[in-house]
């Protein structure tokens, strides 16, 4: 039975299309901690490429440069956004593709070299690509006054724009 890696599956999609409106919202040179927002895209998008199947048999994509994934690192590598946004698509796939060939028991289980068993790594990149996403949406809610989109459930989601309506002192207006 596969309940669980069915259940992980369907939260996974919303998680990859918030941050994908991100990335089709926020203003990527805007300086966050000192780096540009493309640049916190990137590192939270290496990151589930990285970590959510075993960070530890691991092969970076042909474009990163070394210490990249890290926003501190200065790089001689500047991806478009539609760069970001085909690579999220590329993880997107692997990921999902990855969710497939799992069973519930092997969730328990470390893959190969790892200290963390499946679980483990997949709550991890829940955690980390929501807390990026969040990190841009509210960028870009304090830039522009609107709050990106958001989806909790890929059933309910309806593409009517990409923002929900005014964000003014801490509320959201509908």
């Amino acid at each position: 039975m596969n309940e669980l890696c069915m259940i992980i599956k369907d939260m996974v999609i919303p998680n990859f299309m918030n941050i994908r409106t991100s990335l089709r919202t926020y203003d990527r040179d805007a300086l966050c901690c000192g780096a540009p927002c493309w640049r916190w895209a990137y590192h939270a998008i290496h990151s589930a490429d990285k970590w959510f199947i075993n960070p530890f048999v691991y092969e970076e994509p042909s474009f990163h440069e070394e210490g990249m994934d890290n926003p501190d690192n200065p790089t001689s590598v500047v991806l478009s956004d539609e760069q970001l946004l085909d690579y999220l698509d590329s993880v997107e796939k692997k990921t999902l593709d990855y969710l497939d060939t799992l069973t519930d028991d092997m969730l328990y289980q470390k893959p190969e070299k790892s200290r963390y068993t499946r679980m483990e790594l997949v709550l991890r990149q829940f955690r980390h690509i929501s807390f990026h996403t969040g990190m841009l949406n509210g960028q870009t809610a304090l830039a522009k006054g609107q709050f990106p989109m958001w989806v909790s459930e890929k059933e309910k989601y309806v593409d009517d724009g990409i923002f929900f309506g005014r964000y003014r002192k801490g509320v959201i207006k509908l």
